[in-house]
């Protein structure tokens, strides 16, 4: 008998999550986590679901790259003109969620948003391919367009423009780093019986971890 959705089920028993072994900087343990999942050669571990809300307080989400962390927040780079850019400057508060389903394990992060630098957009838009750099400039991302042949017409065009010529970075185009006020990593366990321990920042910038129940 084919199984159905609600048979689909895994018991999760690689490992366990202890106050004693994490680190009390949220950072340290997400590099440390990190590290572990481009060492078992994940497929994109920087994938990270994105979830922002309309004006109207609907949630919206979507998958996105992560492009930089450190103590200062957790960075992906977009159009600004785009529906995530625009619910962004409306409301600047932000949720990432990152999934390694091979190590059984769960980031979730909360905070508000802001813009990087100019420089920091600018230095990672220079490291992009040429192509990249150019499909900056040809998708006016989220906007309804009338079919395929628009975005390949308007790459030709733009190819012929900046041939053997230095791209630009748009002004519409650059970085958000989402700012932390909480991080919870969580952990597969057996039965269900999830380990959860999740770091808020206090007012003084300390970390306070608490476990919280699966």
């Amino acid at each position: 008998m084919d199984k159905t959705i609600a048979d689909l089920r895994k018991d999760y028993t690689l490992e366990g999550l202890s106050e004693t072994e994490i680190n009390p900087n949220p950072f340290i343990q997400f590099q440390k986590w990190f590290d572990q999942s481009l060492a078992a050669q994940l497929p994109e571990p920087n994938a990270m679901t994105l979830a922002t809300a309309m004006p109207d307080g609907k949630p919206s989400a979507r998958m996105v790259l992560l492009k930089d962390f450190d103590e200062r927040g957790f960075v992906f780079f977009t159009n600004y003109n785009s529906r995530k850019g625009q619910e962004l400057a409306e409301n600047p508060q932000a949720s990432l969620v990152f999934w390694w389903a091979e190590l059984e394990r769960q980031v979730r992060i909360s905070g508000h948003v802001e813009k990087v630098s100019e420089i920091e957009s600018d230095q990672y838009f220079e490291s992009r391919p040429a192509n990249s750099r150019l499909g900056a400039w040809v998708s006016n991302q989220s906007e309804v367009i009338e079919s395929r042949e628009v975005l390949e017409q308007r790459m030709q065009e733009f190819q012929s423009k900046y041939e053997n010529q230095e791209i630009p970075r748009p002004p519409h185009w650059g970085g958000l780093r989402v700012i932390p006020a909480e991080i919870e990593f969580w952990q597969g366990r057996p039965s269900r019986l999830h380990d959860r321990l999740l770091y808020t920042r206090s007012v003084d910038g300390s970390w306070k971890i608490e476990r919280l129940s699966p």
